[in-house]
């Protein structure tokens, strides 16, 4: 018995079965390069080009007039050297950063979930309240925390007023002691950025195929059940992005601590990036501010990873 080879078609097509080949198929192999050109170019003159200035300039004594004088590692030294002042202020600032992820990052985790749980839900009226939920985050960094600091100002708050009126204490010290000032902070941040973090939960919440829900109640599933075994997975990648949204939005504060505590009381609400800012453009002492801001880097970098390992893990056990 003899088999035959499968032959061309006409017009000098390819063989049935084959890969297609050639040219007109494929492209040119500089065709994705063209594509990715404008993306390229963005990333390198904002982003790269400027990362790789700045690990120049922390590497010099600049400040801003006159010549950059070499240093080679020396600000990154003075950081870590025991005593030093500009090393001191570093590091509380990085606690302080520290305190406001831990304080800030579970609350944007949590409500901005039940809230979209609740908005998933098919009631009426809730497309008028993703509107409410998320209205705050139009707004302006300098328009939440002046109106922040008007309400939490310990002498004309309203919060205070507030509190006076149905018999709390009137005096509480929102912008000026602890932990009162770090209690102010989260709140405000939670309120301007919580319908974000909800918007991107709901959209992740609409792709989970509604066949899961239906099969887990056939199979006697509770509310807490279908959460936990349906929801939560379903929603494994979107938690990749908001965590680590959340983590390194977090690690930046710096409008917010500005405008309302002004790091009081002394430097103990001063973040890293609000340290950074006064070193670099208050004291004009660029390359301790760039080595601060590289350190604060590799921090939030390392920070990243563990918590791709952590979803990764999950996702590979799943």
């Amino acid at each position: 018995m003899t088999t035959t080879a499968p032959e061309a078609t006409n017009g000098g097509s390819t063989a049935a079965g084959a890969v297609p080949t050639g040219r007109g198929t494929q492209g040119a192999w500089w065709t994705p390069y063209v594509f990715m050109a404008p993306y390229l170019a963005l990333f390198v003159i904002f982003v790269a080009i400027p990362a790789v200035y700045g690990f120049w300039i922390s590497l010099h004594q600049w400040e801003y007039f006159g010549a950059p004088i070499f240093l080679g590692v020396e600000n990154y030294v003075r950081l870590f050297a025991e005593g030093s002042q500009r090393g001191a202020a570093f590091w509380q600032s990085m606690r302080a950063t520290g305190i406001f992820v831990v304080l800030s990052v579970p609350l944007l985790l949590v409500l901005p979930l039940l809230v979209a749980l609740v908005l998933n839900l098919r009631l009426r009226g809730r497309t008028f309240f993703r509107a409410v939920y998320f209205t705050p985050y139009v707004l302006g960094v300098a328009v939440v925390g002046l109106l922040w600091r008007f309400l939490g100002d310990p002498n004309i708050g309203a919060i205070n007023y507030l509190l006076g009126r149905i018999g709390f204490a009137s005096n509480y010290p929102w912008t000026t002691a602890l932990p009162w000032g770090w209690i102010l902070l989260t709140v405000l941040t939670v309120w301007w950025t919580l319908g974000f973090n909800t918007v991107i939960y709901l959209a992740g919440l609409q792709e989970i195929p509604r066949e899961q829900y239906e099969a887990a109640s056939v199979d006697g599933a509770n509310a807490w059940n279908r959460f936990w075994h349906v929801t939560l997975p379903g929603l494994r990648r979107v938690l990749v992005f908001v965590v680590t949204v959340t983590v390194l939005a977090s690690a930046n504060m710096f409008g917010q601590a500005f405008l309302v505590t002004q790091g009081a009381p002394g430097n103990r609400t001063r973040t890293a990036v609000m340290l950074i800012a006064e070193e670099g453009l208050g004291s004009f002492r660029l390359g301790s501010a760039a080595a601060m801001s590289y350190i604060l880097a590799l921090f939030l970098m390392g920070g990243s990873l563990l918590l791709w390992g952590f979803f990764r893990r999950w996702e590979d056990e799943a």
